[in-house]
């Protein structure tokens, strides 16, 4: 057994790491919601400022020390939460020393100004004036990569950060089948199916009645709002900020409610998961120590997070049952579009299979696809196979390949994400990936607690969100995010649960068997 001095003083010294983390948060979070435009250029510097003097801090010898100490008196292999903490700081040591701090102040400078131009140049359709921004944030981004790839591929050392010990080379043969799974299921609709009636889809909706209802089915879900909130931004996204913080954004479109409610029950999947992890805030749990600041207290992948955020948009939100609960309270709460509606019409309105050009609006059927394009598309940014002159071409010739639709203008193509202007290559495909686990939980889920449908149907979410709690929460980076799954469900991670998911629903919806 480790010495309490050695790991507390372990404990206490992550821990300051992780609050000038959440100053940077703090930061990043503001400027996508409310600093004002004129703030962009004092904004990077604050950035930048934040992140060279945390990765001073999580790259400095006396932490490598901590760890060493630990590891003398620890055996790093066990499951304990102790040995985690101290077996995933030492990986997350190695991989920062390998970073110059100059490098990681550069390129968050770089990110928050590239930030900026990309949503300009995305209002004003100006793919060229974004251009040199993505040039220098790709050339920092690669920088960083040569510094982690210890020769292997650049690509495989960015994806790691967001889903450790993954490769690129391993994700291309599971996506190439599923992909072509994925693309007979949709022809097979698209030539033989019937379209379920999705008039309602296109109700004019005020933002002010969405956010109301998209508040309710949050914290009807078990979201707190005591240690969260929910505001508006141009690309919704959740962050854990710090114990007792969890700040949630979405966007409205008065002609497109789904956008928002679905938006809000997404980044309500990954603000429950923040919520859940170990953080000190006991809240029914007083079993759990306190992982504020440590890796147990942190999402295991992006993986992993995407597979919450999924489970509660689609398996959730999607399904009948969901609307035989919701249905009441989506005509008190946004009117009169909803008064000749039913669970069965809009369960089955809101499970199509459309190829279309945006990602964060598409349907489950297609959704994977629109990954796949930009796995492709960022890992040849990397290795240099693309440029960025040629990136819009590629983006439009894939679409057309993947499916079948014709890109009209760059703000609906190569501009459309955020994700590139903060240099998150490699984060794409971990949403597929989390598709991947949430369709496996979700069968385990269905096995655990019985009659699932019935329990959404009556609004009861608790027994549901304990499960999450008890086989993913808790456990932040103690185990894998694959051995995870495996210990929830019993078996290794596969795409078949995914595609039988898809099937179950999508062929009955259309009229297919």
């Amino acid at each position: 057994m480790t010495s309490a001095s050695t790991y507390q003083r372990l404990s206490d010294y992550l821990r300051e790491c992780a609050t000038l983390h959440a100053v940077g948060n703090v930061l990043g979070w503001d400027q996508e919601t409310y600093m004002p435009s004129g703030g962009a250029s004092s904004r990077a510097e604050h950035a930048a400022l934040i992140a060279r003097l945390h990765h001073e801090r999580v790259s400095d010898p006396k932490l490598g020390e901590l760890i060493a100490g630990c590891e003398s008196e620890l055996d790093v292999s066990q499951e304990t939460i102790e040995a985690a903490n101290v077996r995933e700081a030492r990986r997350d040591y190695d991989r920062r020393t390998k970073i110059p701090a100059d490098l990681v102040s550069r390129l968050a400078e770089a990110r928050s100004a590239a930030q900026h131009a990309w949503k300009d140049a995305r209002t004003n359709n100006d793919f060229p004036a974004f251009r040199p921004h993505l040039d220098t944030v790709l050339g920092l981004t690669r920088e960083m990569a040569t510094c982690l790839a210890d020769g292997g591929e650049l690509y495989d050392a960015l994806l790691d950060e967001y889903e450790p010990d993954a490769k690129a080379a391993d994700i291309e043969a599971v996506f190439t089948p599923l992909r072509q799974r994925l693309s007979d299921l949709i022809k097979d609709i698209a030539d033989n199916g019937t379209p379920p009636n999705t008039n309602v889809l296109h109700a004019n909706i005020p933002a002010a009645k969405q956010e109301a209802f998209g508040r309710f089915v949050a914290e009807s879900c078990g979201f707190s709002f005591e240690r969260g909130r929910l505001d508006v931004t141009v690309h919704p996204f959740c962050e854990g900020v710090a114990p007792g913080d969890t700040r949630m954004t979405t966007r409205y479109r008065e002609d497109s409610w789904t956008d928002a409610l679905y938006g809000t029950m997404h980044e309500m999947g990954h603000g429950l998961y923040e919520q859940g992890l170990p953080l000190g805030e006991r809240h029914g749990r007083a079993e759990l120590p306190d992982q504020h600041g440590l890796p147990c207290g942190e999402a295991v992948s992006l993986g992993m997070h995407e597979s919450q955020s999924r489970l509660w948009e689609n398996a959730i939100g999607r399904s009948e049952a969901f609307w035989h609960f919701a249905l009441p309270h989506a005509q008190r709460l946004m009117g009169e579009a909803f008064s000749d509606q039913t669970p069965p019409s809009l369960a089955a309105a809101v499970n199509t299979a459309t190829p279309s050009l945006i990602r964060v609006e598409a349907d489950e059927g297609t959704y994977n696809l629109h990954v796949m394009i930009r796995f492709e598309l960022e890992r040849a940014l990397i290795s240099g196979d693309l440029s960025t002159g040629d990136l819009s071409a590629a983006w439009n010739d894939r679409y057309k390949e993947f499916l079948g639709v014709d890109v009209p203008r760059d703000r609906e193509g190569c501009l459309q994400d955020v994700h590139w202007s903060f240099g998150l290559i490699g984060y794409f495909p971990t949403y597929t990936l989390g598709n991947l686990h949430m369709a496996q939980l979700w069968r385990a889920i269905r096995r655990d607690l019985g009659d699932i449908d019935a329990q959404v149907a009556r609004g009861e979410f608790a027994p549901l969100l304990s499960w999450l709690r008890t086989h993913i929460h808790q456990h932040g980076r103690r185990y894998s995010a694959n051995e995870l799954t495996k210990r929830a469900t019993g078996e290794d991670l596969s795409p078949d649960p995914l595609v039988e998911y898809l099937e179950s629903k999508l062929r009955p919806n259309y009229g297919l068997g």
